[in-house]
């Protein structure tokens, strides 16, 4: 029988806290979100793609769906919005018709850039508190997070 030691219990609580903040900093995120996409008129998965559009442009529709984790269909109506709102172009393929990529309307960026602009001033702040070696160790840190919740989803997604 192991005997679980003060460290250990410690370390527990540690892991427990950083899931739970993780799980807090998410909802605090989607607040955020919702309110830059009100501001905007944009449904939540609206401003999700066209944040991934934005960041992989040029882009094709099939992989901003696996990206977004949508089914094309569905992602259908979400670009015919975006784009009838002026915030990106489906352009064309000169050699094959059916081809079609997505890039952002960049004139429109700055509107976005400015909702997030508070935002964007804490986290330089509080990153201005850390020295390049504890900046690397939080990178690596939700770096392996965002991996783990990606591969969380595609685990649900393919039934597992």
């Amino acid at each position: 029988m192991t005997s679980v030691t003060g460290a250990d219990r410690d370390r527990r609580r540690l892991t427990a806290g950083i899931k739970r903040t993780l799980r807090d900093l998410r909802n605090q995120l989607s607040i955020l979100n919702r309110q830059v996409g009100g501001r905007l008129e944009l449904r939540d998965v609206d401003l999700d793609c066209l944040d991934v559009i934005s960041r992989h442009a040029p882009i094709s529709p099939s992989a901003l769906a696996r990206q977004a984790g949508l089914h094309p269909a569905t992602l259908t109506g979400i670009l015919d919005r975006l784009e009838r709102a002026g915030w990106i172009v489906r352009d064309r393929h000169p050699s094959d018709r059916r081809a079609v990529t997505l890039r952002p309307v960049t004139d429109r960026g700055a509107e976005i850039f400015g909702l997030y602009a508070g935002m964007n001033a804490s986290l330089d702040q509080i990153c201005a508190g850390y020295d390049e070696e504890q900046l690397r160790l939080i990178a690596d840190f939700l770096d392996r997070a965002n991996t783990a919740g990606r591969d969380a989803a595609t685990r649900l997604a393919e039934g597992d």
